[in-house]
């Protein structure tokens, strides 16, 4: 008898209220309840507090609920001190005190690092700087209302392409917030606001940077009044009609000074976003690199020089290879620039052999990584080839720096050093530093 595949019948969640109790954070912020003995997480709760929560997904290992109000509040809950908080997609942790969010964040590095580890591991100190008024780069979403015709300008709103208009965000760095509302005037009088696609907001050392993604060609008046507009408030202007294409209008090459290190940079290039805490993060892998005068020291994924060119002062010779060609050569010109003369950069692919690259051709003393957040799992298994004794791991993402030890500590490394870098304040995300040892 021949059968017929049936698919399931699709099971709403029940939308009624429920109320339950918060046991713990899970990895990214979110307070998870148990409902039918599976995890239900749900945004903007704190461990101990008991709410009623509104399922808005249901998997036969999860749920996920939607805070509908606080009964019994934690300790540690706070005001939110922005305005947005709630709608805005950036910060998720502003409702729990700046200690409690660091002891959090501790936490969950080192429950992560601790059974790949093979023995307990004690915390560095956690490397922190200002939490309000720490970010240095900002992209702003652009979108005309079909109804109002009024030009949207902001973030977009959590889990949705919805912008949530902003005029100031705290988080910002002051000379960021104090364009916002002439810059959203002066955008919103365009000919056609319904081309433009993004603003990317920059404060250099050297001043602000306004770079704007249009999708037709600009009216000339609306260029004419950008200029106007950067040139009165000293900016660097960039137009962007192509996402590859970026053509700088007005002012001068932004740059940030690191280490007593100039480096030049791009609006589209990558940066660390907290200036205070790259700062630290800089000096702290220098020291525990320990890199000596005669040493050779890998730098890998090594963007613009932000490590390369500070190390290049301490070693014998810095090796840095990057995934991306235009950062390769920004690299290279940016120790000409700074007078280095041992610092050699490679393009090549980090997820493939290097057997026969020139760059890996001879040994080295140190390596340095600080990929992405998808980690380094294409060049981490040939980590030991290269003959490093010492090993620093810059992460963005406690999951796949957790991975990526395990294949450190196989190839004979030992975890020696773990901190927390609170690169992010009032969110849930992290950055880290683990060192390993042979």
């Amino acid at each position: 008898m021949a059968r017929f595949f049936q698919p399931k019948k699709k099971t709403q969640p029940d939308f009624k209220h429920l109320q339950v109790q918060i046991e713990r954070l899970d990895n990214q912020g979110a307070g998870i309840a148990y409902l039918k003995q599976k995890p239900l997480f749900i945004e903007g709760t704190l461990p101990g507090e008991t709410v009623v929560t509104q399922l808005v997904e249901e998997k036969s290992k999860f749920a996920r609920g939607k805070l509908i109000k606080v009964l019994q509040a934690s300790e540690q809950r706070i005001e939110p001190f922005c305005p947005h908080y709630g709608q805005c997609g950036g910060c998720d942790m502003q409702h729990l005190n700046y200690p409690a969010q660091l002891e959090y964040k501790q936490a969950a590095l080192l429950q992560l690092m601790k059974k790949f580890a093979g023995r307990e591991i004690e915390l560095a100190p956690v490397v922190t700087g200002p939490d309000q008024g720490y970010r240095r780069r900002a992209r702003f979403s652009l979108m005309q209302d079909k109804k109002t015709r009024q030009l949207q300008f902001g973030f977009r709103r959590k889990q949705s392409k919805q912008i949530e208009n902003i005029t100031a965000c705290p988080v910002l760095a002051a000379p960021l917030n104090q364009i916002l509302p002439e810059l959203k005037a002066l955008l919103s009088g365009f000919d056609k606001p319904e081309t433009l696609g993004h603003v990317e907001l920059v404060a250099a050392d050297n001043g602000v940077v306004v770079a704007l993604r249009h999708t037709a060609k600009l009216a000339a008046q609306d260029e004419t009044a950008l200029v106007q507009f950067a040139t009165k408030h000293a900016l660097t202007l960039y137009l962007m009609p192509e996402s590859d294409q970026l053509d700088r209008i007005v002012g001068e090459q932004p740059y940030y000074q690191e280490c007593t290190v100039k480096v030049p940079f791009a609006p589209n290039n990558f940066i660390q976003v907290n200036p205070h805490i790259n700062q630290k993060m800089v000096a702290q892998a220098l020291e525990w690199l320990e890199p000596q005068a005669d040493d050779r020291v890998l730098d890998l994924f090594c963007g613009l020089g932000n490590f390369s060119l500070p190390l290049a002062s301490k070693a014998k010779q810095v090796i840095g290879v990057e995934g991306v060609a235009q950062m390769v050569n920004n690299a290279a010109e940016n120790a000409a620039l700074n007078q280095i003369n041992n610092a050699q950069f490679f393009h090549a692919n980090l997820e493939a052999d290097f057997i026969g690259q020139p760059w890996a051709s001879e040994q080295f003393d140190k390596i340095l990584l600080d990929p992405a957040r998808a980690g380094a799992s294409g060049i981490i298994d040939q980590v030991s080839v290269l003959g490093a004794k010492r090993v620093v791991y810059v992460s963005c993402n406690p999951a796949t720096l957790a991975r990526d030890s395990q294949s450190l500590l196989t190839q004979g490394y030992t975890l020696t050093k773990l901190a927390m870098l609170d690169m992010f304040p009032h969110t849930s995300h992290l950055e880290s530093m683990a060192l390993f040892e042979k």
